[in-house]
């Protein structure tokens, strides 16, 4: 096999065409975008000349622009020269579109508007969050918390899905693409490898539902709290008293044995509201049966302290790609005694890739906060 050697000869006078010639055949290269083809001047003198077009004069084309005449002036003659034609027929009195400046006007028109509307469209784009989110939490806050607060986020930004990851099970964020997880305790906070800013004090109060305190009037203390039926979660064992508190830091054994128990606070909720008895609810749990008149407070001075609520999220270059906020989210039903605050960093992935996405969807999409008490 032997080598054929090409000498490239050009071909007239341009640099954008040359020829290979060799024994056997002649070869042709050309660029993929010719010189010629490639608007090398400035966008703003292409609009000056639109505007001299649609206005009429260079005066009345200066105001709009909020130019000097000569200005514009200067912004016309340069594009002639970019162009090679004249564009405007000039007298002392007035100017006018040449044949050729008609021509480029329509064509030039049309391109600036794809231009604004590229333009318009990356700017929502980065105003607007928008991606996929995956977030879990436990059934009780699944179940009685996020209907209302995913479906007042959603309003705020349509542009950003939802997965909810309903379970008990601490999920391991990195290994099950977790973006977010609601999670009682700060075991995360003190970890470098995870954001977990703080949601919310959490508090556990007394309720009972109006026909149960219709049959038995409601406990005028602490003390006659024992003659009542209680309902409570199974993490209470035994007869063992619950530690109550007041406001002013006070805090009151109470021996109570439960008629009822539960493994979740979902299940004390739906027993509460059918009239069994007293439950010990978190109060985030039990706004919206409140609100509703389902559910009222017992003994309203006195509740257990619940821990807190964290927003956890992956730390690091790996979370640092994107945010989508979950701000402001005013959702009816999830408000109550729990306040909400602190910012919430939550990861959004671009819906089509999976991949993080870029720091445009960070827009409006970064943080639960000012939630309001009611």
């Amino acid at each position: 096999m032997s080598l054929i050697r090409a000498h490239p000869v050009p071909e007239g006078p341009g640099r954008d065409l040359r020829r290979f010639r060799n024994p056997q055949k002649t070869v042709i290269w050309r660029p993929m975008v010719a010189s010629s083809e490639t608007f090398r001047g400035h966008l703003g003198d292409v609009r000056a000349f639109c505007a001299i077009v649609d206005l009429g004069t260079i005066t009345h084309a200066a105001a709009s622009l909020r130019e000097t005449k000569g200005s514009v002036s200067r912004r016309v003659s340069r594009l002639e020269r970019e162009l090679g034609v004249t564009l405007l027929a000039r007298t002392p009195r007035a100017v006018s579109p040449t044949a050729e400046g008609l021509v480029f006007y329509a064509r030039a028109l049309e391109g600036l508007a794809l231009l604004d509307e590229a333009l318009e469209t990356a700017r929502d784009g980065r105003s607007q969050a928008s991606g996929h989110l995956r977030v879990t939490t436990s059934i009780d806050f699944g179940i009685e918390v996020m209907p209302d607060l995913v479906a007042g986020f959603r309003a705020l930004h349509p542009r950003i899905t939802i997965e909810l990851i309903i379970t008990d099970e601490r999920l391991d964020l990195a290994a099950n693409r977790i973006d977010l997880a609601l999670r009682l305790g700060g075991r995360e906070a003190d970890d470098g490898g995870y954001r977990a800013p703080l949601l919310a004090d959490l508090v556990i109060g007394l309720y009972a539902a109006p026909a149960y305190l219709a049959r038995r009037p409601a406990p005028a203390g602490l003390d006659a709290l024992s003659e009542h039926d209680v309902v409570l979660t199974r993490e209470r064992p035994g007869g063992a008293p619950i530690l109550l508190s007041d406001g002013d830091g006070r805090e009151h054994p109470v021996a109570v044995r439960p008629a009822i128990r539960a493994t979740d606070y979902a299940t004390v909720l739906r027993l509460t509201v059918a009239g069994a008895g007293i439950g010990l609810i978190p109060s985030l749990v039990a706004a919206r049966a409140e609100r509703e008149g389902a559910l009222v407070r017992v003994l309203p001075d006195w509740a257990r302290r619940g821990g807190t609520l964290r927003a956890v999220s992956l730390a690091g270059p790996r979370a640092a790609g994107a945010g989508a906020a979950l701000s402001r989210a005013r959702a009816g039903g999830a408000g109550g005694a729990g306040r909400w605050r602190g910012g919430v960093t939550a990861h959004a992935r671009d819906a089509s890739s999976r991949r993080p996405a870029t720091p445009k969807t960070t827009a409006s999409v970064a943080s639960i906060q000012r939630r309001a008490r009611r």
